[in-house]
């Protein structure tokens, strides 16, 4: 009886953890998606809000980033260069994980806070890091808190840049993206009462 419920309890793990690395459906829907990422081992609602209140950023504003950066996907990469037009190559970056966070990016965000063990396959951490990105936009570009358009482009050109008045189409297309998402996403969240 005992290897019995061991072998259940061994399967209850591995269907939770498989759920864990999933990808959400419904992803332009932040009820659907929060929906399905609510359960014992992972819980995207609390995570984000969390993030909310230690950052002040709104919910809304990280999970339209992070839907921005990866469309909510665990090891997301950036596509690899072709040498010769077709042979796979080296990554145009080493972007990785739900927020495209940068291998420098990263580091500096876990020696400023302290989260040393924060991996950026973890949506707790990178929620907890996009927020804490959105601050400093806030604190040096005097952006404010709910301006996903602005906190879109500092996150995707950096602080320096944007300051300057750098940017490109296509960094500027995706602010735009990102702020109807943040958008909707605020209505959404309102409508199924998580906001």
């Amino acid at each position: 009886m005992q290897r019995f419920l061991s072998g259940i309890a061994l399967i209850i793990l591995l269907l939770g953890l498989g759920s864990c690395a999933s990808t959400p459906t419904q992803t332009d829907n932040a009820c659907a998606v929060l929906s399905q990422k609510n359960g014992f081992f992972h819980n995207w609602g609390r995570s984000a809000k969390k993030a909310e209140r230690e950052y002040g950023i709104p919910m809304p504003v990280i999970l339209a980033t992070i839907n921005t950066e990866s469309g909510f996907k665990q090891r997301a990469k950036p596509p690899r260069r072709k040498l010769l037009g077709f042979i796979p190559w080296k990554r145009q970056s080493s972007a990785y994980g739900y927020g495209q966070a940068l291998s420098g990016t990263w580091e500096h965000y876990k020696k400023s806070t302290g989260h040393y063990g924060a991996s950026r396959t973890s949506f707790d951490d990178v929620a907890q890091f996009i927020a804490w990105y959105h601050r400093g936009s806030v604190v040096k570009n005097n952006v404010r808190p709910d301006d996903a358009y602005s906190l879109y482009l500092n996150y995707q050109l950096g602080h320096a840049a944007y300051a300057r008045g750098q940017t490109t189409p296509a960094a500027v297309a995706a602010a735009r993206r990102t702020q109807r998402m943040a958008e909707r996403y605020d209505r959404q969240l309102r409508n199924c009462g998580r906001r």
